[in-house]
């Protein structure tokens, strides 16, 4: 794979976004949460313009480096050379979350296992392991319209999201926002840990929910843990791990 770099192309604001969003792609490997090359992560890049980082499609994730993203405007255009295209179900949901939601700056969608399982059943995510509250907190579902290629999906996608910052779809996978890559990698993280919780914990014998009250001092729990960091808490390890076993992310 022959990819140019882009370091001294891109201004050090760019650079650095692509540098933590390849990082992004090489951990959701790195923690097997890809499906081969089908799912997608993206960075919206600053400016009024709603462009987007987001992967070639057809690389691995443990393939991508900062050079490699493709910088994509609102309608789906290529706005560099590059010899891979886009993903059209990757574009179509995060264009409409980076569209609507100004605080969303990184978007990350994963089909694992036990997070399509969780998707699959009716009750969706139950309140029964600490990881759980997190989620509950800032919750919403999107029901399954096939494989998201349409563009007259997107508004149904914008209103359930709202504001929340996890998006459980439904028969599908999941989905978290963030402010940052950092945010939305922790989000996912906490996110995927909730699901196989639930699919192990569902395996067992009867289930014993967390009582209400505690749902409700959870963004208050969430903010100590991390010292009110958020993903910045541990991005710097999760860097610091990847540059000892794959520091070519930053290519």
């Amino acid at each position: 794979m022959d990819i140019v770099s882009l370091k001294d192309q891109v201004g050090a604001e760019e650079w650095q976004l692509r540098c933590d969003l390849a990082a992004a792609y090489r951990l959701v490997a790195l923690y097997g949460w890809s499906d081969l090359v089908f799912t997608h992560i993206s960075a919206r890049l600053p400016g009024a313009g709603h462009e987007f980082l987001i992967n070639p499609y057809g690389l691995l994730f443990e393939e991508i480096t900062a050079s490699s993203l493709i910088r994509v405007d609102q309608e789906g255009n290529k706005l560099q050379d590059s010899p891979y295209p886009v993903n059209p179900a990757g574009f179509t949901i995060h264009s409409a979350v980076h569209a609507v939601r100004e605080d969303a700056r990184c978007v990350l969608h994963t089909h694992t296992r036990a997070g399509v399982a969780v998707a699959a059943q009716k009750c969706g995510v139950l309140p029964i392991s600490q990881q759980s509250t997190f989620v509950l907190a800032s919750l919403a579902y999107h029901d399954y319209e096939g494989v998201a290629l349409r563009a007259e999906e997107k508004p149904r996608l914008q209103a359930d999201l709202g504001k929340k910052d996890f998006l459980c779809l439904r028969n599908h996978g999941l989905l978290t926002v963030g402010p940052t890559i950092a945010d939305a990698f922790l989000r996912m993280y906490i996110f995927e840990s909730t699901c196989q919780i639930q699919v192990s914990a569902q395996t067992g014998g009867e289930l014993l929910p967390i009582a209400a009250a505690i749902l409700d001092g959870v963004a208050h729990a969430m903010a100590t843990q991390t010292g009110g960091m958020g993903g910045a808490f541990v991005w710097p390890a999760l860097l610091r791990k990847l540059e000892r076993e794959q520091p070519d992310f930053r290519r």
